[in-house]
């Protein structure tokens, strides 16, 4: 379990190991990454060191090339499908925290078939569906039942739910799930602590093992991700690096994707402490793809269309699109959202911009481009 490697270097030393980096440790690494020789973890650390921030041209140009090396010139483009915002665990930053007085929806049948279809005629073919931490109200049978539903729609469906045991993901993926996304929030296990206040959701370990179990399950993608903003980013950027080669090598038969969100307004009194800056954010990203080129980079609606253009094809493989944050919202839901979104652009915008950029969008990660709303 990465628990192990986890545990043998404190969340403490991790942040002093990344700022103990040097101009000389940067320039190394991009040497070797401009020869074609794989960065190592301790050159991954000097990239996203506050040292490589006069670097980020330079990271900015390799992490094109390795994109294209690994990715071709195509960005993947997908839509989230909240199934429920009913939730028992108490998440401090969260909108759909317990503790907060919001109107709860669990979608039916029907109404599941209703979104789904309203994303089909779109277009969309990978779909990404989301639950809160409510075990009885989304239990593993509801969970299967909806997945043979989105399943007549989709040709691809991946999961970002509460975690589960071995044999339930063993479970779903005989039911057609090939994606299981489970983001850490954040990686320091004080913050982690202070955050999580009750429910399932508490159980920072049970949580931090959830990728092992989902890639002995066999999963085609497993996704990483930190919540940047609840602690010290050196520090989450350390064990994001850490536990995304891990389960790399240790789950070689699945592909590995991640993702850096960062805060945004939501339900509740919880103020961000540790914002990133924009220039951070890109460098993380840059050390993430020369670090982990054959990684798919994923971003979602939480960041501006200047971000998303901008590093779309440079880092970026996967984009959200059109993105709701509350069950029903793509059929006239109630505006109970997590988050708040930042790129409201339609498909079309979305795809006119990568096309633009010389990018190639794609509906699903195995077929090339093809006109939004063509049907197969």
């Amino acid at each position: 379990m990465y628990t192990e490697l986890f545990d043998s270097i404190p969340f403490s030393e991790a942040i002093t190991r990344v700022l103990s980096k040097t101009k000389t440790d940067v320039e190394f690494a991009l040497d070797r990454s401009a020869s074609g020789r794989a960065v190592g973890f301790e050159d991954y650390l000097a990239l996203v060191s506050p040292a490589a921030d006069s670097y980020l041209e330079e990271m900015a140009n390799l992490s094109r090339s390795w994109t294209r090396k690994r990715f071709g010139n195509t960005v993947s483009l997908f839509m989230p499908m909240y199934l429920s915002n009913e939730c028992r665990s108490s998440c401090v930053y969260c909108g759909f925290s317990f503790e907060n007085k919001i109107p709860r929806r669990t979608l039916s049948e029907p109404e599941i078939r209703q979104e789904a279809g309203i994303l089909r005629r779109k277009g969309i073919r990978h779909l990404l569906f989301l639950t809160g931490e409510e075990y009885s109200k989304t239990n593993l049978e509801y969970i299967k039942n909806a997945v043979r539903i989105l399943r007549e729609f989709f040709d691809s469906v991946s999961m970002e739910i509460y975690p589960l045991d071995t044999q339930g993901y063993a479970d779903l993926i005989a039911e057609g799930v090939e994606g299981l996304v489970v983001y850490q929030e954040t990686y320091d296990p004080d913050a982690y602590s202070s955050y999580h206040l009750r429910g399932m959701k508490k159980n920072m370990r049970y949580r931090l093992e959830a990728p092992d179990r989902g890639g002995a399950a066999g999963f085609r993608r497993i996704g990483l991700g930190a919540l940047l903003g609840l602690a010290n980013p050196y520090g989450e950027m350390f064990k994001l690096g850490e536990h995304a080669s891990y389960i790399s090598k240790k789950y070689w038969r699945s592909t590995v994707q991640i993702s850096l969100p960062r805060m945004r307004p939501a339900e509740g009194d919880f103020h961000q402490t540790l914002p990133v800056s924009d220039r951070e954010f890109v460098r993380f990203l840059f050390a993430l793809r020369l670090f982990l080129p054959d990684s798919g980079i994923v971003q979602s609606t939480r960041e501006s269309s200047k971000m998303r253009d901008h590093l779309a094809g440079l880092a970026v493989t996967q984009l959200s699109v059109e993105s709701r944050t509350d069950p029903g919202g793509y059929s006239g839901g109630t505006e109970l959202k997590q988050f708040e979104i930042e790129d409201i652009r339609t498909i079309p915008e979305v795809f006119a911009m990568l096309r633009d950029k010389g990018l190639d969008p794609v509906f699903k990660d195995f077929d090339r481009g093809f006109l939004v709303g063509a049907e197969s």
